[in-house]
């Protein structure tokens, strides 16, 4: 007998056991096809993997579609709530949507998203994709500022320790100080509704013209922690509704081996920014490119594990409060078997056998949008990315929702339906771990980098999918445009529709952020409200993100520590994390060595062309496509 093959993610008896707990997330009554399903004999969907076990009788599978179809036809409560098309999102921002930098081309979103058409997407035309499957001042004196590039006005900062290292200076900020911790229910609309963080709408600052710097990056191989931070402007802890214009300096953090949540308490000063809003550097590209990298490799070993398994794991070799790479020497030999390390990072993401960065789906899509900017630039369709996909992703090397569109593109399915047809994973993380790129592009414009985000994110995902989305490409400009990391957070969410279950899970994050100094308090209350979904969907990854940058204060370590310590989607919210912590510390140099060290410059991937790139030449790639 031939052994049937199990294709993870796109089994319909797996999507559909997904597409009832969508069903049961979005408001629609899914009871009749959760009962045909059960009494049926259909599994539930598998929790943690791709495809249950055993395979269902052909039967069975028939059942599935056919379920499948009619709950795409089932009302759809939270329509008006959460829309998807990019008109609909920005009315439902309101005057929070952010205005557009002087100057800037995208004073406007487009009447309708570039969608492809008939005539504009054809599979015939793409090629056959390759095979595969705690933190005190710096001590240390400056360095000598290295040579820079051609253009560069900026020399760099002192290296931090290796525990990182606060920042000094008092940039203009782009965006206006936030008044007292005001936050609005998000339960009905207002016809001016606030800020999503309960502040004024947000505005930009004219950009500073400036040449473009050219060529590699010089004596820049290291980060560490960026060196601007504004005046402290939020309120106390003790009392979150202080008049406007109270401060306090930020609490004590905790030592590394103390009895606090990990990471520490956290500072309130909101550090982060270069101060100025012009075309990201080389070297801010740089930090950025490395600080995604350490943080994804920082969550890998852990990713599907339990929240408390990471812990434990954490715990047995000093490692807790997390502050630097998990290591499997010291741990109990029954500890280990009762929470094995991710099977496929466990021989090269741990301290002790890291070689480089390996590869992985976070570091390949941002890659890949570098890619499609030089391809198509920044006015690129959601059918290019489609296309683009095609020619230089192996389809082995996609997951959850890429992996269904991907099918369905093979399928003769044009976008923007591929992300619906099928797809239970459409408001899963996957669009917001390629979004860095967007957000590069658009340094102190976060509404066009949003913009550029929907475009891409709409080829696989709807909804709080989308906004994930959205939400990281506006806090990335925001952050590449002189913003502190409060204000950066504050940008993603002005993009994000308020009354979407995304927007309110994040302003709730930030707030528990603010409220504990103990981060696994705020962990353990995100886990408690957002625990129903699924460890890898938008809506609590979304939350734990803006709560480890908030408490963290955009000081790097603090910030991929607490964001992989908080569980769910760990390399991905590293990943994340580390490019927003890398991008407010602006230069390689300013990044703790030992996260950058053990890179060696080199990256893993399966995109065509391009295993074994330096992120010293990704990071010139990447201005490259920057460039009108």
């Amino acid at each position: 007998m031939t052994e049937r093959l199990r294709v993870t993610w796109v089994q319909p008896e797996d999507l559909l056991g997904h597409e009832l707990r969508q069903a049961s997330e979005d408001g629609r009554d899914a009871t009749a096809q959760a009962a045909t399903w059960h009494a049926s004999g259909g599994p539930p969907s598998p929790p943690r993997a791709g495809a249950s076990s055993p395979p269902p009788p052909p039967a069975l599978r028939a059942l599935a579609l056919t379920l499948l179809d009619e709950l795409a036809k089932l009302p759809q409560p939270l329509a008006d709530r959460e829309p998807t098309p990019l008109p609909a999102i920005t009315q439902a921002c309101g005057n929070t949507w952010p205005k557009p930098p002087h100057g800037s081309d995208n004073d406007t979103p487009p009447a309708t998203p570039p969608h492809a058409d008939a005539s504009a997407f054809r599979l015939s035309g793409a090629s056959e994709p390759a095979s595969s499957d705690d933190h005190p001042p710096p001590t240390t004196a400056p360095r000598s500022a290295p040579h820079t590039p051609e253009g560069t006005t900026t020399p760099p900062p002192p290296r931090a320790n290796a525990a990182g290292s606060r920042r000094s200076g008092t940039p203009e900020p782009v965006w206006e100080p936030p008044g007292p911790d005001h936050h609005p229910s998000a339960a009905k609309p207002t016809e001016n509704p606030p800020g999503p963080d309960g502040h004024a709408p947000l505005t930009t600052a004219p950009r500073a013209s400036a040449a473009r710097p050219t060529g590699n990056p010089s004596g820049a191989s290291e980060p560490a922690s960026s060196d601007h931070h504004p005046p402290p402007t939020t309120a106390p802890r003790s009392a979150p509704h202080a008049p406007e214009g109270a401060t306090t300096p930020p609490p004590p953090r905790a030592s590394v081996g103390g009895s606090r949540g990990s990471g520490g308490p956290p500072p309130v000063s909101g550090r982060g920014g270069a101060g100025e809003q012009t075309p990201l550097s080389t070297h801010q590209s740089h930090a950025a490119w490395l600080g995604r990298a350490a943080g994804c490799l920082l969550g890998k070993p852990v990713e599907k594990l339990e929240l408390p398994a990471i812990r434990a794991l954490a715990r047995a070799t000093g490692n807790w409060p997390l502050n630097t790479w998990f290591t499997a020497r010291g741990v109990p030999a029954e500890l280990a078997a009762a929470h094995p390390w991710n099977r496929r990072s466990a021989g090269n993401s741990l301290a002790e056998n890291i070689d480089g960065m390996p590869e992985d789906d976070d570091l390949n899509y941002p890659l890949l949008n570098v890619l499609l900017l030089q391809r198509y630039g920044r006015d690129f369709r959601t059918s290019d990315v489609a296309l683009l996909w095609l020619d230089q992703l192996p389809a082995g090397r996609t997951f959850t929702a890429e992996r269904v569109a991907y099918r369905n593109l093979l399928s003769g399915i044009e976008p923007p339906d591929t992300a619906r047809h099928h797809n239970p994973f459409r408001e899963w993380i996957g669009a917001a771990i390629r979004a860095d790129v967007h957000g590069w592009t658009h340094p102190g414009d976060p509404a066009s980098a949003a913009a550029q985000a929907h475009r891409d994110a709409t080829l696989t995902h709807t909804a709080n999918g989308v906004y994930s989305a959205m939400f990281v490409a506006g806090t990335i400009a925001a952050a590449g445009g002189g913003a502190d990391v409060h204000a950066s957070l504050r940008a993603g969410l002005s993009v994000v529709p308020p009354r979407s279950r995304l927007a309110q899970a994040v302003r709730r994050a930030i707030r528990l952020a603010r409220a504990h100094t103990d981060f696994d308090t705020v962990v353990d209350q995100l886990h408690d409200a957002h625990g129903h979904y699924h460890w890898v969907h938008a809506v609590p990854n979304a939350a734990l993100l803006a709560a480890a940058l908030t408490h963290a204060d955009g000081d790097f370590t603090g910030s991929i520590c607490r964001a992989v310590s908080g569980g769910w989607d760990t390399d991905s919210n590293g990943a994340t994390a580390g490019s927003v912590a890398g991008l407010l510390a602006g230069h390689p140099d300013r990044l703790p060595e030992r996260w950058t060290a053990p890179l060696k410059n080199r990256l893993a991937t399966s995109v065509v062309g391009f295993d074994g790139i330096g992120f010293d030449e990704l990071a010139r790639l990447t201005q490259e496509a920057l460039r009108p």
